[in-house]
């Protein structure tokens, strides 16, 4: 699971990468700050609990564990995650982001980093593009003045760069193609697009999409070896949509300008969210987060001081925080991380299950419980995820077990959201 990070320059992605990840990078208040793309991990809350909640019940119904009590450091979950967290059945999952260097206008004639820039987002699965929703920058990301660009236009350049930048792509040789497709028929056209497309993670899903919805729009573009560049701009453009799913981190929200209901109106339409934010409120509670000073969960819209905290914080800096904790629990949509989620649960459509390798006690060869939680797309299949969890299951596979029924299931069942499952395969 990659989420690309991306705008103009100066727009913020480079403080939202590090609130998202605590990952040192390099913030200032000028253009073109990230040169190589910044990759790091951000951690999203499952929206349900951890199937630990239910092992425990089962394990207190048996007899086999006490009921938690108020010392317990971890509120009842009893799940050893290898990478992650989980505390109070609230498990925490890794996200892949890539922070870009900020896109220009003319990117996808090699300005600014150009084609570089582009090729930065492929095999993301989704993009959050991060917004100056106070107006502050221009589309060069220079500095104006609160008030002096539109968000909307920012929002726009973005897709037309990526439009461009595929429209380049797959018509180079088109002519050679079209002739071609005269001979050997629409197919000639679909291998050609996959070829061209295949580098940038494109799938045979978003070709055939993109060339529905060409014909849908072009009533008479079903002879696709008379294609010109309106069609090819229009398939661009779907592709793109298939491809890259955008949401909006509309940013600097604390100084903010104007009122994003065009922004939200559009980005809306094509299945994306804007969420409200301030990257550099966020940052400053995580920092403080990790220092000790309070106690606060990414996405959370309050904290509280530590004792740590208490002790040490002056006055100003108590109000500081309070102020930064009231702009942030005005907004709804739960800031960055819940963006994210948003992102990954209902735009990426993915769901959650834990393979085990016994089905009764849900644990794995070295006695972990519940190891792992995976993201998959909806629609996966228990052999889909025996391929997750290693090519080697998936190869071999010959059947798994739903744990919470003890039920044999084929490699052709769909799996739901929270499923426990066993799978068995050949060595």
């Amino acid at each position: 699971m990659r989420i690309g990070l991306v705008g103009k320059p100066n727009v913020g992605k480079s403080t939202a990468f590090s609130a998202l990840t605590e990952m040192p990078v390099d913030i200032a208040n000028y253009p073109f700050t990230t040169i190589e793309p910044n990759v790091g991990v951000t951690w999203i809350p499952l929206p349900d609990p951890c199937a630990c909640s239910d092992l425990r019940e089962r394990r207190e119904l048996s007899g086999r564990l006490d009921p938690s009590g108020p010392d317990d450091d971890r509120s009842g979950s009893i799940c050893s995650p290898n990478t992650g967290k989980c505390s109070g059945f609230k498990r925490l999952v890794p996200v892949t982001l890539v922070d870009v260097a900020g896109l220009v206008p003319g990117a996808h004639e090699g300005r600014g980093r150009g084609n570089q820039f582009l090729s930065d987002l492929s095999r993301c699965d989704a993009l959050i593009q991060v917004v100056d929703v106070s107006g502050s920058t221009d589309l060069e990301g220079n500095p104006v003045g609160s008030g002096g660009s539109e968000p909307i236009e920012e929002h726009r350049f973005l897709l037309s760069e990526l439009d461009s930048w595929i429209f380049g792509i797959i018509g180079n040789g088109w002519d050679r193609v079209s002739r071609r497709a005269q001979a050997e028929g629409n197919r000639a056209i679909q291998d050609h697009l996959m070829d061209r497309l295949t580098g940038i993670g494109a799938k045979d899903i978003h070709i055939s999409q993109g060339i529905s919805s060409v014909q849908r729009e072009h009533p008479n573009s079903h002879d696709i070896s008379s294609w010109g560049d309106d069609e090819l701009r229009s398939i661009a453009s779907a592709i793109r949509r298939s491809m890259f799913p955008i949401s909006i981190a509309a940013n600097k929200a604390d100084n903010q300008a104007h009122q994003c209901t065009e922004l939200e109106s559009e980005v809306e339409t094509s299945g994306g969210r804007v969420i409200l934010t301030s990257a550099e409120a966020e940052l400053a509670l995580r920092r403080a987060s990790s220092s000790g000073m309070i106690s606060y969960q990414p996405g959370d819209s309050d904290f509280s001081l530590t004792e740590m905290g208490e002790e040490n914080l002056s006055e100003e800096q108590r109000e500081a925080l309070g102020s930064i904790s009231q702009s942030i629990s005005s907004w709804s949509g739960g800031g960055l991380v819940g963006l994210v989620s948003d992102v990954v649960f209902r735009q990426l459509s993915r769901v959650v299950c834990y393979p085990v390798q016994d089905e009764t006690h849900w644990v794995d060869g070295d006695g972990k419980s519940l190891p792992d939680a995976i993201l998959v797309p909806t629609g996966t299949t228990s052999k889909g995820l025996a391929y997750h969890v290693h090519s080697d299951l998936g190869d071999g596979f010959v059947r798994a077990i739903d744990a919470r029924t003890g039920r044999v299931i084929g490699a052709d069942h769909e799996l739901s959201d929270g499923d426990v499952v066993s799978i068995q395969a050949k060595t």
